[in-house]
């Protein structure tokens, strides 16, 4: 086991060196100044002190050699200082709880509805099986951004069920509304995932030996046929998680929740790339490391794999 996670671990670095190099290069490609983005598109800068600012964020540089000596800072835990001044890692440190908070939030929403829509369009076959496809076919169809938009209108304009933005609700109700948004973008595919494996395993022999020995159908489904279904699904969600985390960007701009989304999403326009940099590492790493439990885990469910 010890030379598997050795392998997956290894086999993430070039990942993250790839990742993160493109996320550099992208950000710093962009058209604009980002010193005089950071005076203000009302307010001059003097050459001098440009310059200076150039020199200090080594700018003045070469790409390659202001990704090296990003890198260099990496190694050292140092994510860098954005161009106002405040260094990454505080500003990561401050809306990482937020993030987190919907990205869970909306994880458990997608989970739940997810594998129990798709177990019931399988045991359910037929006008309750083309519903829930039907559903899940129209939620793809659907911009995420008017699904948002529309729930804030309905249930928390019209309705008043839910805060329309912003944090001051606390947890669970500040993130019920955009989790719920979040997670019906990954919604389908774990039902799709689920009802197929279902089937898959309604067909199984040991399936049809449960109920021939008079097994009541409840503990026929629970036992032989959810369980041995659920290893697909449980490597989609694990990987789903990540993905949540890191697809907040839009989600936390529109409904204004401080998290590393809407840090992204107010940096870009800045042209703050430390911080964009800093927070789309932090979360490429996150990604990698749920990848490598989710490999972990399957290692341990199935040891062929481990050996492959």
């Amino acid at each position: 086991m010890g030379a598997y996670v050795l392998r997956r671990t290894v086999m993430a670095i070039p990942v993250l060196l790839g990742t993160t190099f493109i996320i550099f290069m992208a950000v710093y490609a962009l058209p604009g100044d980002p010193i005089r983005a950071l005076a203000g598109p009302n307010q001059a800068i003097s050459p001098s002190v440009a310059q200076a600012l150039r020199e200090q964020f080594h700018l003045d540089e070469p790409l390659l050699v202001q990704y090296g000596l990003y890198l260099r800072g990496l190694l050292s835990g140092d994510l860098g200082t954005s161009f106002s001044g405040r260094p990454v890692a505080e500003i990561i440190a401050a809306g990482w709880p937020v993030t987190v908070q919907l990205g869970v939030t909306a994880w458990l929403m997608m989970a739940t509805a997810g594998v129990l829509l798709g177990v019931l369009a399988a045991v359910r076959r037929g006008s309750t099986d083309m519903v829930i496809l039907a559903g899940t076919t129209l939620i793809m169809g659907v911009p995420f951004f008017v699904v948002a938009y529309v729930a804030q209108i309905i249930f928390g304009v019209q309705l008043g069920w839910l805060p329309t933005s912003g944090t001051d609700a606390g947890w669970p109700l500040a993130y019920l509304m955009p989790g719920l948004v979040l997670a019906l973008y990954g919604l389908p595919e774990v039902a799709r995932l689920t009802r197929t494996s279902v089937l898959d395993s309604l067909g199984a022999e040991h399936v049809d030996t449960a109920v021939a020995k008079g097994l009541p159908r409840l503990a026929v489904l629970s036992r032989h046929v959810v369980r041995n279904s659920l290893i697909p699904v449980v490597s989609l969600l694990g990987v789903s998680l990540g993905y949540l985390l890191g697809g907040t960007v839009l989600i936390e701009g529109i409904f204004n929740l401080p998290g590393l989304g809407y840090q992204i999403y107010t940096a870009i326009p800045q042209h703050d790339g430390p911080v964009v940099v800093g927070i789309g590492t932090v979360l490429v790493i996150v990604f990698l490391l749920v990848n490598l439990l989710v490999d972990l885990l399957y290692g341990l469910l199935d040891p062929r794999i481990r050996l492959g």
